[in-house]
């Protein structure tokens, strides 16, 4: 064997003793995500059931709508407040930090905290997405791991831990390139072997534990005929750039909503009171509007009615209600949240293209899922990880050029409009307090 061969084996022996250790975070992290997706369905099934009764009697039920949004948004807050406040919102902020700076975690606590609340609070109807909280609790799996599996060092605990937020990923959205993307543009973005070769054992293996146990059809249900001709796809520039000032817009009230809640005791009080009222009413009104969003860009899909003015007021109630949860102190993500606004983002510039420009035969589900691209890039800034995951989520490749068009645009807008990377300035944001 010459030199150069027992080097590259020297290299690679730590990848392989890490193979254990890859496949049981992967196959825990898919079970937990499981149980996850099955748990916030049901309290889905919960609130509609709930919204039906009290529609049944018209005295009391706006009581007992209001009722349900005041406890799950105060349980929700309150287990955070009190057991794990590093728990709050999606959790990815924290992970990265505890990444960056090699701090501790305490995982359990995450793991129990952010099932519960994100639980409770979506069943209130606050605007949440298990997409984050899927990431942080993949990432608190990896710690487990790293504390009870003996020999481990310090490089592998951040290995583990950022393996286990991409297969949190991969389980949330059955897409385990998507999970594997998002640890090398966002989690680690110095990825070395060793973390590439962990994450994608752990992706991979993550989302086969979520297609056995939940099936293999796609998050989103398109029927595209096929990519639009060469001289069609200068269409989905406007999107971008629209995209990208909206998603710096997002960014801002986030960031500034949660300045908000820093102040004092009275304006959280003001906050939360406000956003009961808000819920309820929109639950009574719009119970459609509720919930992480993939119900909602689907049935969007399958029956393209709403007009121009609806969608815009559809997708205003959405980021309003969107800002408010993510500053509210729950568990809870805007991952699908943030791909909801993109894809009504997407509809309504759809609609207007087709009025300004008749000519155009474009299809409308085409400015849905590329609308959801954008304005994840434009917010998150992680195009390549919008791009795979839209692929993935819609099982169609024939959408890469148009994502591409309308990501990187998008990106380009933001990064012109000094935009900062949410996940990045929530982190830092909280380094603040």
């Amino acid at each position: 064997m010459s030199t150069s061969q027992l080097k590259e084996n020297a290299e690679d022996l730590p990848r392989y003793r890490l193979i254990p250790q890859a496949v049981l975070l992967g196959g825990l992290t898919g079970l937990v995500s499981v149980g996850f997706h099955i748990a916030v369905d049901r309290g889905d099934a919960f609130r509609i059931r709930w919204l039906l009764l009290a529609k049944q009697n018209l005295e009391l039920g706006p009581w007992l709508v209001l009722i349900l949004a005041l406890l799950a948004i105060l349980l929700s807050i309150g287990l955070v407040r009190r057991f794990a406040p590093e728990a709050a919102g999606s959790g990815i902020p924290h992970l990265k930090f505890v990444l960056l700076a090699n701090q501790p975690l305490r995982w359990f606590r995450i793991l129990v905290i952010k099932f519960v609340s994100m639980l409770i609070g979506n069943m209130g109807g606050l605007i949440l997405g298990r997409e984050g909280p899927s990431v942080h609790m993949g990432g608190a799996i990896g710690e487990g791991i790293s504390q009870y599996w003996r020999g481990q060092s310090r490089l592998n605990r951040s290995i583990l831990i950022a393996a286990g937020g991409g297969s949190g990923l991969a389980a949330a959205f059955n897409a385990p390139l998507s999970g594997l993307t998002f640890v090398l543009e966002e989690l680690e973005r110095r990825c070395s072997p060793a973390e590439f070769f962990v994450a994608a054992i752990a992706c991979l293996s993550a989302d086969m534990v979520c297609r056995a146990l939940l099936g293999q059809n796609p998050v989103f249900h398109i029927s595209i005929a096929g990519m639009p001709p060469l001289n069609q796809l200068a269409v989905f520039i406007p999107m971008g750039i629209v995209a990208g000032g909206l998603g710096v817009v997002f960014n801002f009230a986030v960031l500034r909503g949660q300045k908000l809640m820093q102040l004092s005791g009275l304006s959280q009080s003001i906050w939360w009171l406000a956003l009961t009222i808000i819920v309820a009413t929109v639950a009574w009104i719009w119970p459609e509007l509720l919930g992480g969003g993939q119900s909602l860009i689907n049935n969007l899909l399958a029956e393209p009615s709403l007009g121009l003015r609806s969608v815009i007021g559809f997708w205003a109630i959405r980021f309003g209600l969107t800002v408010a949860s993510a500053c509210s102190g729950a568990a809870g993500g805007i991952f699908m949240p943030i791909l909801a606004l993109g894809g009504f983002l997407g509809w309504a510039t759809g609609l207007a293209t087709h009025l300004l420009l008749p000519e155009s035969a474009v299809d409308m589900q085409l400015f849905v899922v590329v609308g959801m691209a954008a304005y994840f890039s434009a917010t998150v800034q992680a195009p390549l990880t919008g791009i795979v995951l839209v692929i993935e989520m819609t099982a169609n490749y024939d959408l890469i050029l148009p994502l591409f068009i309308g990501s990187f645009t998008a990106l380009l807008i933001a990064s012109a409009l000094r935009g900062q990377p949410i996940y990045n300035a929530l982190m830092k944001n909280s380094l603040r307090v």
